[in-house]
């Protein structure tokens, strides 16, 4: 088992240094070949360690000290248990196919190699941010996916665009950050040690304050890394980067690192109430803020990054309220199908010719017809339609909400389905039903190449059955029981599936479907009505489509006022003070020097009488000082 945790994060790492010193002159066009080989080993060793965790085996390592410094001791471990394999297993599973998917995607691209080689490391630092046993690593390969993410998102830097997103992405998680890292420094101050299992069992002399501030914190570095209002404006952005990285960094792997930090450190939230309920607050406002701008975004990869944003919120909801296995469900099923709909939108607009806006889009299903299909069933799940992955999972949100008390939380859940179940077959209406908008893109439209059907085809498989594999029976199916052992302490009474919880499954289903008939309604029987309600609902219309000028708001009132006061500080500071004092001096020994130049005249004469005149004056001075 050891080897095994070894070799999950040493495989891409040694892959992205070979690719990355190498590719550009040996490996070329085959840059792939290594990268995937080292994916594909490592999500067979997290299968191996998933079905080892599933008998019963844990692993708490020690491998070597890496910090000591006064009592600071911090060492490089690692831990497995239920939570760290079920992540591995979404991590390894979505990043193999899209490591697969991408040797399509990025066939020709000048930077084939690079693209490889950062993909890599990203999967080496999200690999050890999961495994890691203490609070520290945790924090040093949370960073590590923040310069994945930049990196990645502005690979096609010559794009202006590209370049704008990665920096504002790094910017923007940096604010997270640094409250999370405070957060960790005030669980040092306050117990003495980062690691999780001498932190967790420190926590009954922690005062109920700064339990409080430290739940708060790390929040904070998860509302970041998360996209959670009001640091979520990093995440629509970055879909500037190759849908690959949207699918894997933005969808199904970096995002859900914020929710795997609560979820790992459920023990301190759970000694907080009120932190708890500042976690639902976020996530529930988060979820319906985010679902209502994706209702009117006409950029493919948009739309599903606003419902990743969304879905993540639900998240947060479930681990607010205290459904830490609910949360966590969710997470897993929505890392496969949104995972598996940034791929689906990637091959849409391969088949336009890179064109992302749906207006210009339509009539793609009989001519994509594996993207249409697998397209389906991701829709399908994440609105929660009977039966697929997305039913299970929010149903077992919205029940953890409503049986721990919390119906108003419930209740923004069900518009936010409704909500989603709408926005995502508006995208399916709008890409591929009806008459073709474009036809000149449309006469030029193709199936994918194989490389990328064949990851939508094997992600469908897991979107459209892991509901049934997992979430049965209700309440208390098998990831409710293999994830006990670790939320043990902190779950509280077990729920009993009855009457009431069939009639609340039941209401979220009709709720999913009956967005999905209201779509149909406005983009296929009645495609007049869109334009119509977008006219009656006036302000509010037009305040989605412009994201609530969130970014707007942010410009003025930080970005503009802080270059402002950058540009001040350079002209008067920088420019008029230091430069000034600098090139004065300057200025001054330069005149000085002019000055006594006329008296180096070479002439012995002249030197001489200057040195008696030296004496004389020397003289003089004594004889007054002395006298």
């Amino acid at each position: 088992m050891k080897t095994a945790v070894l070799l999950i994060p040493l495989l891409p790492l040694a892959s992205f240094i070979i690719t990355g010193l190498f590719g550009k002159r040996y490996f070329k066009e085959k840059s792939h070949y290594l990268s995937v080989a080292a994916v594909a080993v490592s999500w067979l060793l997290s299968v191996y360690l998933i079905v080892q965790v599933e008998r019963g085996e844990e692993l708490h390592w020690q491998v070597y000290s890496w910090i000591a410094a006064g009592s600071f001791k911090v060492e490089i471990g690692f831990l497995v248990d239920q939570l760290t394999a079920i992540m591995l297993l979404v991590v390894s599973t979505v990043g193999f196919m899209v490591h697969v998917y991408s040797i399509g995607y990025m066939k020709g691209d000048g930077g084939y190699y690079r693209f490889f080689a950062y993909l890599n490391l990203f999967m080496f630092s999200m690999f050890m941010l999961v495994l890691g046993n203490n609070f520290l690593m945790l924090y040093v390969f949370w960073e590590a996916v923040g310069l994945c993410s930049y990196l990645l998102i502005s690979f096609w830097y010559t794009k202006q665009s590209a370049a704008n997103a990665g920096t504002k992405a790094f910017l923007v998680n940096r604010v997270g950050d640094f409250g999370f890292g405070l957060g960790i420094m005030l669980i040092f101050v306050t117990v003495g040690t980062l690691s999780y299992s001498g932190v967790f069992s420190s926590l009954g002399s922690i005062g109920t304050g700064t339990m409080t501030a430290i739940c708060l914190l790390l929040f904070m570095g998860a509302m970041g890394k998360s996209a959670q209002f009001p640091l979520h404006v990093w995440l629509p952005d970055a879909m500037e980067g190759p849908t690959p990285v949207s699918s894997l960094i933005h969808a199904a792997t970096m995002v859900n690192a914020g929710v795997y930090m609560v979820a790992r450190s459920s023990p301190i939230f759970s000694h907080s109430p009120n932190a708890m309920f500042v976690v639902a607050l976020v996530g529930a406002f988060t979820a319906i803020f985010a679902a209502s701008i994706g209702l009117v975004q006409n950029d493919i990869k948009k739309v599903l990054a606003y419902s990743t944003v969304s879905q993540l919120g639900y998240m947060f909801v479930a681990l607010g309220v205290g459904a830490w296995t609910a949360g966590m469900f969710h997470l897993v099923a929505h890392g496969f199908f949104k995972g598996l709909l940034f791929l689906g939108s990637g091959s849409v607009i391969h088949a336009m010719g890179g064109e992302q806006d749906m207006r210009k889009m339509g009539g793609l299903k009989n001519k994509t017809k594996i993207t249409y299909w697998t397209f389906v069933i991701g829709a399908l799940a994440i609105s929660g339609f009977p039966g697929l992955a997305g039913f299970f999972s929010k149903d077992s949100v919205l029940a953890g909400a409503f049986h721990k008390g919390f119906w108003y939380f419930w209740l923004v859940g069900l518009v936010a389905a409704f909500m989603t179940a709408f926005y995502m077959f508006r995208l399916i209406f709008m890409t591929f039903h009806g008459k073709p908008r474009d036809e000149k893109a449309f006469a030029h439209a193709h199936e994918s190449p194989r490389s990328m059907t064949i990851p939508l085809i094997v992600l469908a498989v897991p979107s459209a059955i892991i509901g049934l594999l997992l979430g049965l029976p209700p309440e208390s199916g098998h990831i409710d029981h293999f994830l006990e052992p670790v939320f043990e302490a902190v779950m509280g009474e077990p729920v009993h599936f009855g009457l009431l919880d069939a009639g609340l499954m039941t209401l979220s289903a009709l709720i999913g479907i009956g967005g999905i008939l209201l779509a149909w309604l406005f983009y296929v029987k009645r495609p007049d009505l869109p334009a119509k309600a977008g006219a009656r609902a006036g302000f509010l219309y037009r305040a989605a489509l412009n994201k609530y000028w969130i970014d707007e708001f942010y410009f003025a009132v930080f970005i503009n006022p802080v270059r402002a006061l950058g540009r001040g500080l350079w002209r008067w500071v920088d420019v008029g003070i230091i430069d000034g004092f600098a090139n004065g001096s300057a200025r001054f020994f330069n005149g000085v020097g002019m000055a006594l130049k006329p008296s180096q005249s070479g002439k012995a004469q002249v030197y001489l009488f200057s040195m008696f005149l030296g004496f004389l004056a020397l003289l003089v001075a004594y004889l007054i000082l002395t006298i």
